[in-house]
């Protein structure tokens, strides 16, 4: 089994889609509508993307489908969920420690004044 270490940095699809499972089983639409919540409108996730990515996602073992439902007499049949597998979470944990990492040196005032580029006054 492949460390989680060795599927980073994520795509943003990919990423989104983990912090959106995980608080628990979603099926494709609800997981859309997640994505677009979490990002405050600012990403919104088409099908092709969505199921694009939850088929990589599933070959690589970071979720599966579920065959449960919270309620089946409330849901249409062919709708499909997935929840993150414990490789998933932990990817999951470890693409956002390492942006959190990255936003916390960019943001530190020794690594910008070294990096940012100056002006030029004309």
């Amino acid at each position: 089994m492949k460390r989680p270490e060795a599927f980073l940095p994520l795509p943003t699809a990919t990423l989104h889609i983990l912090v959106a499972l995980g608080p628990g089983e979603k099926h494709g639409y609800a997981i859309m509508r997640d994505v677009e919540a979490l990002s405050d409108g600012a990403v919104r996730m088409g099908p092709g993307t969505l199921y694009g990515s939850v088929k990589r996602m599933l070959a690589d073992g970071l979720i599966e489908e579920t065959s449960s439902r919270t309620d089946s007499a409330l849901d249409d049949q062919r709708r499909r969920y997935y929840r993150l597998t414990g490789l998933g979470a932990q990817v999951s944990a470890a693409e956002l420690q390492r942006m959190e990492a990255l936003v916390r040196r960019a943001g530190s005032a020794d690594w910008a004044q070294r990096r940012v580029p100056r002006l030029r006054e004309a």
